[in-house]
């Protein structure tokens, strides 16, 4: 295929793919296939996952295609198929599933041959009559037939894998395997069917069938091992499409249907009665219900929904009859984009796992050199008979040196961790942001809807002293009269008083004569009484005097409250003091990320005297106030020249410029477009402790993956030695290739479980 030039004028933005591969089976495959697809023209990135089987490769459409990439990655002697474009996330999980439990099927018969046929081998050759010289050869004879369907059947594509590789000038795990085994199972049939040929230069002719049997045997039964825990790591993603219900109830010309939930469209208006689960993202067209979000939020309070009103797919309406107008549908849902999320997440790869992809690169050529170094140490001073001897350490040293555990080190414990993380509410983008997040040592929160509410709300009632009880008898009464005129006003503070008045269970009061005085406050008439609520600029306009209350408005705005004065018929009746509310895990969020060594810094475009306010509340000392998103990215940069590690928490909109150039950017999230695709972490519960999860479960997840690759290194820099016999002067021990071949599958069986450990990780209580 010509090679195409990529024009000088060739920008950004590209597309990308993923692509499912078959046939890998170690680091060493990944990489290979990772390194062709970043060799192709046009393609601006490739990520090839062994943990997934996939390939995500991110290119130019005007140079390549999606079709040429799979050309690309079978040239390199491995599957590739493209998913039908109609596949849902479901669909192509629940393809990866189906070929995963086909290729344990496949394995479990394979293993099952294998060891039967080895076992049956084993008993000849210990057979009484197997010692017999006028009997041996017919018992040689009998352990090849036993032989020959495990290497010509269930260990096969060991064989055809390595060929390829080799055609493609590479090597990996089948290679080892299949030049091991093929070496010892070559050699017994050489001694089988040539026997008089051994005898008479002097060779005693020894066979090695059961040991090509138990090996094939041990790597098949390892292999079923790690498929059946990778299996495991999709659990995260089969409980959040488990959200979803399989039905929705439609109306169409007038009449209820049901369809499966791939037949919704926009535009549909479907019934959702209590204690159903809204199928998609929709509005409310009509009734009214309180809903459960907390599968989003976190928040276990139901929230009322009216018409009007937006609602998102798998909630859980509770007590009353919804007819929702539906809006977004498959793909394009909320829970859709956040499972993507979480599936791109877990095939990405962390910084780390390059050093793993670079040992892995040379690991396999440089144990073939030393298995060949070690045949030939062995056959010159060997004790007789050292052709054996010589034989029997290099296919020893093939066999354990299998760098599966290495391949699966790293990506098992990302796939795992970000699973978690999304069962927690907290979307963690990737291996790369994952591993940026265990190394933070700063964390910037913005203060609105990060530390705060994000909304005004009402925090105290104050009554003005000697006023007229029968206009004002109590708090309830004043917030009522104000939230009559308040009503009809498009200010912040209003909406804040109107809330406090229903949340009360006042009762909605009509106004009349509304007058809206702007930057100073509105009236109008209630009741019969002339009502004006605003600041103390409209009180002097009006000639009401505000010093009865001068002092509690004074201390309202130290905190960083607004003192909103309510006047009835001409008198001073009370104020109103409206902020933004602290949420109640901030300061918990703090304490926990003081007690991580971290500090925390608030940066926010509110005034000072606001800000210091509430970071007192919360226990920040570091402050930075009135700057615009441009000196937000300053003060980012600023820190980060200090040599300072830091994530930045915002709102994921216009905290945006320092959210990315920030180390590890944090939106808080509510299931809105904007948040879910803003920052490398998503917070989908809107809760500051969600950093602190993301932390602790970022550096859990290191510490495994440190785990992984310290064993996964030491087992082969302690394994291949005592293979290669150093341990055979001094003490006379030496492995057998089927001990090798065990001790590589519980290395990577070791490895797959130490990261399933993550599964249990709770936010609480971790260090």
């Amino acid at each position: 295929m010509a090679e195409t030039t990529v024009p000088d004028t060739l920008t950004p933005p590209t597309e990308s793919c993923t692509i499912p591969v078959t046939g890998m089976t170690c680091a060493a495959c990944s990489t290979r296939v990772q390194r062709a697809l970043e060799q192709t023209t046009g393609v601006a990135s490739a990520n090839v996952n062994l943990m997934t089987d996939a390939a995500t490769v991110a290119y130019h459409p005007d140079v390549t295609s999606p079709e040429r990439l799979v050309e690309t990655i079978r040239a390199t002697g491995y599957g590739a198929e493209l998913p039908l474009p109609e596949a849902s996330s479901e669909d192509l999980l629940d393809i990866q599933d189906e070929a995963r439990a086909a290729e344990m099927r496949s394995l479990r018969w394979k293993f099952a041959v294998s060891a039967v046929a080895g076992v049956a081998a084993m008993a000849l050759g210990m057979a009484p009559f197997a010692m017999a010289p006028d009997t041996s050869g017919p018992t040689r004879y009998l352990q090849l037939a036993l032989i020959l369907p495990v290497v010509g059947w269930a260990g096969r594509h060991f064989y055809t894998r390595a060929w390829s590789a080799f055609q493609h000038h590479g090597a990996d795990m089948n290679t080892l395997i299949a030049v091991g085994t093929g070496a010892a199972f070559l050699f017994s049939a050489a001694v089988t069917l040539f026997d008089d040929w051994f005898a008479a230069r002097g060779i005693e002719p020894h066979v090695y069938y059961e040991t090509v049997a138990w090996i094939i045997a041990l790597v098949l039964l390892g292999n079923l091992l790690e498929a059946r825990a990778r299996g495991q790591t999709s659990g995260a993603i089969r409980r959040l499409i488990g959200l979803r219900p399989a039905t929705a109830r439609v109306l169409r010309a007038g009449h209820e249907e049901e369809v499966p939930l791939a037949a919704l469209r926009p535009g549909d208006e479907v019934l959702v009665r209590p204690g159903e689960t809204i199928p998609a993202d929709g509005v409310v067209a009509d009734g009214a219900s309180n809903v459960d979000e907390s599968m989003l939020t976190g928040e276990p309070t139901p929230i009322t929904k009216r018409p009007g009103d937006t609602v998102i797919g798998a909630t859980l309406n509770r007590n009353g009859a919804l007819r929702v107008r539906i809006e977004r549908v498959g793909g394009e849902t909320v829970l859709s984009r956040i499972i993507r999320l979480v599936q791109q997440a877990q095939g990405s790869k962390a910084p780390i796992q390059r050093l793993a992809d670079r040992i892995s690169a040379v690991f396999v050529p440089v144990v073939l050199s030393i298995a060949i170094v070690t045949f030939v140490v062995w056959f010159d001073v060997g004790p007789a008979p050292a052709y054996l001897h010589a034989l029997v350490s290099a296919v020893t040293v093939l066999i354990i040196a299998c760098p599966c555990a290495m391949g699966l080190a790293v990506p098992t414990a990302v796939m795992v961790s970000t699973g978690r993380g999304a069962e927690l509410g907290v979307l963690i983008k990737g291996g790369e942001a994952l591993e940026r997040s265990q190394a933070i040592d700063t964390v910037v929160f913005d203060k609105t809807g990060t530390i705060t509410e994000g909304h005004p709300a009402v925090l105290t009632i104050v009554l003005a002293r000697g006023v007229d009880r029968g206009a004002v008898p109590d708090e309830a009464r004043l917030v009522a009269l104000a939230a009559a005129v308040e009503a009809q006003s498009e200010h912040p503070l209003a909406e804040a008083i109107v809330t406090q008045s229903r949340r009360l269970g006042a009762a909605t009061l009509p106004a009349a004569g509304f007058e809206s005085h702007t930057g100073r406050g509105v009236l109008g008439t209630v009741a019969s009484h002339r009502v004006a609520v605003g600041n103390t600029a409209l009180l002097h306009q009006l000639g009401i005097d505000p010093e009865p209350l001068a002092e509690a408005a004074n201390g309202f705005a130290a905190d960083g409250h607004t003192p909103v004065h309510v006047a009835v018929d001409g008198r001073l009746a009370g104020i109103i003091a409206v902020a933004d509310p602290v949420k109640p895990t901030s300061r918990l969020a703090v304490e926990a990320l003081r007690g991580m060594g971290l500090e925390a810094v608030m940066l926010t475009g509110d005034d000072r005297r606001t800000a210091a306010s509430v970071a007192r509340g919360v226990g920040i000392e570091r402050v930075v106030a009135e700057v615009l998103p441009e000196r937000k990215l300053d003060e980012i940069r600023r820190l980060q020249s200090e040599g300072r590690v830091v994530a930045m928490v915002g709102d994921g909109l216009n905290d945006a410029p320092a959210l990315a150039q920030a180390d590890v950017g944090v939106a808080m999230g509510t299931g809105t477009d904007v948040a879910i695709d803003a920052g490398a972490v998503t917070l989908m519960r809107g809760d500051p402790l969600g950093v602190v999860t993301a932390i602790r479960l970022a550096r859990r997840t290191l510490r495994v993956i440190r785990q992984n690759l310290f064993w996964a290194l030491v087992y082969n820099v302690v394994g291949i030695p005592i293979a290669a016999g150093v341990l055979y002067p001094a003490f006379g021990l030496r492995l057998t290739p089927a001990m090798a071949a065990a001790a590589m599958a519980v290395s990577s069986v070791s490895v797959v479980s130490n990261s399933l450990r993550l599964r249990r990780f709770t936010p609480k209580g971790q260090p």
